[in-house]
């Protein structure tokens, strides 16, 4: 990876950032999937201003961020593409995947342990779903993703470039499965064989527990279905499901002071009402 793309990899990493997020948000204007509940004034500050203060936090916390770890691991001569040498394509193509694999499996044990889900449930308690629902992880999570990625990266000891490569499709695709726009029934089911769309990720935020402990991928959609957590559709449909956690209701879930305090507050352990009329259908 040229000493260039690197310097530069903050200004490139934004730029798609920025890039994906205009071309989403215009696009649920064009073509909305659902009705909002709240409206986007309301509820876009909060969402928006949690990504400022994350990547305060990120600067201020890390010294050494994924991209500037793989290019560190590689000079050490670290890592499993250092010991088993792949064609360049072969080695960025592998250490996506296997990447993505760590996050799906991250995102699911932070359903599965308490500690774990008390920061991660701010994410779920947005009441919508659109674009900037992607970009809605508390703080903590964010850094304890890092250390997690980080972890990663040097047992790997991919490519700069491999991991640039990465952390744009990660974000540029959460944007995506995470936008609140309409496609063919008939491409999404072809679609979703080769990333995670809109109608497969929305299953996720379902208030049914059954719903929102499926679908963790982000990126890939093959993991769900390898690890047995895919569901196709919600059981309700996507105009009737209902988004978010049946505890938290009303605009407070939009505000970025409630959204910071939340990982602190008590952890509701009572089924959902919907969820409890779920399980009992299911018997």
């Amino acid at each position: 990876m040229s000493e260039s793309v690197l310097q530069n990899e903050g200004a490139i990493r934004l730029g798609f950032f920025l890039g994906i997020l205009v071309v989403i948000a215009l696009w649920e204007i064009a073509a909305p999937r659902r009705s909002l509940i709240q409206s986007k004034l309301w509820r876009w500050p909060g969402n928006l201003g949690i990504v400022v203060i994350n990547t305060v936090v990120m600067r201020l916390t890390f010294p050494i961020l994924a991209v500037g770890a793989a290019v560190w691991t590689q000079q050490a001569g670290w890592g499993l593409f250092n010991i088993v040498a792949l064609p360049a394509w072969l080695e960025v193509a592998v250490a996506v995947a296997v990447l993505d694999m760590v996050v799906y499996w991250q995102h699911r044990l932070f359903h599965v342990i308490p500690m774990f889900w008390r920061l991660h449930r701010m994410h779920h308690a947005d009441v919508d779903f659109d674009v900037t629902t992607a970009l809605r992880f508390h703080p903590i999570e964010i850094a304890l993703s890092m250390v997690i990625k980080l972890a990663a990266v040097m047992v790997l000891g991919p490519a700069g470039l491999a991991v640039l490569i990465f952390e744009i499709l990660l974000n540029g695709t959460a944007m995506f499965n995470h936008g609140n726009i309409r496609l063919p029934l008939g491409l999404d089911r072809w679609l979703r064989l080769l990333v995670v769309t809109p109608d497969m990720h929305r299953v996720h935020h379902s208030v049914l527990v059954g719903e929102y402990n499926s679908n963790f991928g982000f990126n890939l959609p093959w993991w769900d279905r390898l690890f047995g957590s895919y569901q196709d559709q919600p059981s309700l449909g996507h105009d009737q499901m209902s988004i978010g956690l049946s505890a938290y209701h009303g605009r407070i879930c939009a505000n970025l002071l409630w959204m910071l305090v939340l990982p602190f507050r008590t952890l509701e352990t009572s089924p959902l009402p919907a969820e409890q009329e779920y399980q009992n259908d299911k018997s």
